[in-house]
């Protein structure tokens, strides 16, 4: 009871018992009196309307002994409050003993790692039980890239072996920062150039477009003063694939179309009062192409690895400030959509692309 009641009053804050009761379909009796024993966690006003009590330590323990995709990592989050969303000054990440996080799990960590220090809360990665996953986060840039004010236990790495061993290991590219004021040829070429190693020279016209695209999108459309970055790795196991990240953390697919709805796309816009519109309009934008800010239809910086992604029947996810949505093609066409609504905030634009390779 206690998650469904915490998951109600995350939404909408400030209901009274009974509201509470008919929307997790429960007695009202019996959810008034375990808001009333458990006042640590629920506050009542003079109207008797119920509230989540901010903590002044947010602590976010993933799961031990998995291999943490994106979907186990928002899980973990979801399971308490918000960080971005709630009044606390600090927020522990505890990461247990055989927890192995993958890229594009990563990518979005440290994304919201990085917003958190900016918004003034103290951050700390706890390592202890996992000095593994340290070591490959030092090994692939995250820590390069974390804000120097976030805190590494048992300690930050005072050697960086990102940049000791750059480009020596065949199925990686280190993350690199994506520079707003300039092209970034050199990450695109990274990223091409470690692609096309691991797969074949019929995916190094697909691998530039997809990464020249991308990393050009940060400069156009961020608006962040927080860097953006991008980075690859290639997994085996009976799949194998090849799995891009490029993030960045600033205004987000919505927030940059939104201003051009009402005189480009009048039938997106008439859709804003919608309780679905977000999820709605990004879906459209990944699936249907060339809807862009200035009415072109060049498209919002996807049109053109919306085509390869296609082409080469990859999987692209993106994740958006509460909500993220994943497509998969086979032989050319849509085998599924996977979307996920009200998820904790992270802001910016997360994009993952596996490209499945022999």
């Amino acid at each position: 009871m206690k998650e469904r009641i915490e998951r109600v009053l995350r939404e909408k804050p400030g209901l009274k018992g009974r509201e509470i009761a008919k929307k997790i379909g429960e007695e009202r009796t019996l959810v008034n009196s375990f808001l009333h024993k458990n006042t640590e966690r629920f506050s009542q006003n003079n109207n008797y309307c119920w509230f989540l009590k901010s903590p002044s330590e947010l602590r976010v323990e993933f799961e031990q002994d998995q291999w943490m995709d994106c979907n186990s990592f928002e899980k973990a989050l979801a399971s308490g409050e918000s960080p971005l969303d709630i009044e606390c000054s600090s927020v522990i990440f505890v990461v247990p003993e055989k927890c192995n996080i993958l890229l594009d799990a990563a990518a979005r960590f440290l994304a919201l790692c990085n917003q958190l220090s900016s918004a003034g809360r103290a951050v700390t990665i706890d390592f202890n039980d996992c000095k593994s996953t340290l070591g490959y986060f030092d090994r692939i840039g995250f820590i390069n890239h974390l804000n120097e004010s976030v805190t590494v236990l048992p300690q930050r790495p005072s050697v960086s072996r990102a940049l000791t061993y750059k480009g020596n290991s065949p199925a990686v590219v280190e993350f690199g920062g994506v520079d707003p004021e300039k092209e970034n040829k050199e990450l695109i070429n990274q990223l091409t150039n470690r692609f096309v190693q691991q797969s074949d020279s019929k995916y190094e016209a697909a691998a530039s477009t997809v990464f020249g695209e991308l990393i050009g999108n940060i400069s156009e459309h961020s608006k962040s003063p927080l860097q953006g970055f991008a980075a690859l790795q290639k997994y085996g196991g009976k799949r194998k694939h090849i799995q891009t990240v490029v993030s960045d953390s600033g205004l987000g697919i919505v927030e940059t179309l939104r201003p051009s709805l009402s005189e480009h796309y009048p039938t997106l816009h008439n859709m804003q009062s919608s309780d679905d519109f977000e999820l709605k309009l990004v879906t459209a934008v990944l699936t249907k192409g060339e809807i862009s800010r200035f009415g072109s239809g060049r498209g919002l910086g996807f049109k053109s690895s919306r085509e390869q992604t296609i082409k080469f029947d990859a999987r692209l996810s993106v994740r958006q400030r509460n909500l993220s949505i994943a497509i998969e093609y086979v032989s050319g066409q849509i085998q599924d959509i996977e979307p996920h609504v009200n998820l904790p905030t992270i802001q910016g634009t997360h994009l993952c692309f596996d490209f499945f390779v022999d």
